[in-house]
C-alpha cells in the first residue's frame, strides 16, 4: 500500500478512491480519537481537506513524535489553500492526489504557537496595536492593519509581513525563527481558524523538527 488517505470534512467527495491507497473518512479538523488509531498503519499519510484539516493531522504526528518517520501528502479541497500556494502544490484533486501518492517528500519548516497548536499555511493577526519582534529585531511598535506569518523554505523558517495603518506605506517583511507579539487583546487566525478568545500575547516559532511534505517528483 502506497499510503493512507485521511479524507476530512464534507468536501472530500472531490477526492477519488484509488487502488494504491486506503481511504478513511474523518470529520473536519479531526482530533486525537480520530487520527491516533490510524498512525502507524502507513509511513505516508495523505490528508484531503482544508489547511486546518492538515494542521489537525500534523499536530497528532507532532504529539505522537512521528514527524520524522511519516511523509505527508496534501490534497486541498479549497482552491485558495495557502499551503498549496506556499509550497507550489496542485489544487486540482486528481493532480494533487497523484503527487501525494507518488511524489517525494521534502523537509519544510513546521511552525508552532504558544497555545499548543501548529501552523502549516498562513497565520494572520488583523487590526492590532502592540509591540512585535522577529527574533531580536523590532517588527512593530504601535498599530498595524494586519500581520501575516507563514513558513518559508528560505532563511530561518518564518516569513513575516507587517502592514502598517497608513495605506501609502509599504509592508515590512522579515525572516526569523520566532515571532512574538504583545498587544491589546486580539484573536489570531491560523490556517483559517479564528482563535476562540482574545489574547494579549502570541508567539509563532519554528519547531526543531521539519514536516516531511510531499511536494516534488524525483
Amino acid at each position: 500500500m502506497r499510503g493512507l488517505v485521511l479524507a476530512c470534512g464534507p468536501d472530500t467527495e472531490k477526492i477519488p478512491d484509488v487502488d494504491e491507497v486506503r481511504t478513511v473518512r474523518l470529520p473536519s479538523r479531526p482530533g486525537k480519537a480520530d487520527v491516533d488509531p490510524l498512525l502507524g498503519e502507513s509511513d505516508r499519510l495523505i490528508v484531503g481537506g482544508s489547511d486546518a484539516d492538515l494542521a489537525a493531522v500534523v499536530l497528532r504526528l507532532l504529539r505522537k513524535e512521528q514527524l520524522a518517520g511519516v511523509s505527508v501528502g496534501f490534497v486541498p479541497t479549497d482552491p485558495e489553500s495557502a499551503v498549496a500556494e506556499i509550497w507550489g502544490l496542485p489544487t486540482d484533486p486528481l493532480r494533487a492526489l497523484a503527487l501525494a501518492v507518488r511524489g517525494d517528500a521534502d523537509p519544510v519548516p513546521l511552525i508552532r504557537d504558544d497555545a499548543g497548536g501548529v501552523l502549516v499555511g498562513r497565520g494572520r493577526i488583523p487590526t492590532v496595536r502592540g509591540v512585535a519582534y522577529c527574533d531580536e529585531k523590532l517588527a512593530l511598535r504601535g498599530p498595524a492593519r494586519s500581520i501575516e506569518v507563514e513558513p518559508s523554505g528560505t532563511g530561518p523558517g518564518l516569513a513575516v509581513r507587517v502592514v502598517k495603518g497608513a495605506f501609502f506605506k509599504r509592508p515590512a517583511d522579515f525572516e526569523s525563527r520566532a515571532f512574538q507579539l504583545g498587544c491589546i487583546p486580539t484573536r489570531p487566525i491560523y490556517d483559517g481558524v479564528v482563535h476562540p478568545r482574545a489574547l494579549n500575547r502570541w508567539t509563532w516559532y519554528r519547531h526543531t523538527e521539519d514536516l516531511r511534505l510531499v511536494r516534488g517528483v524525483g
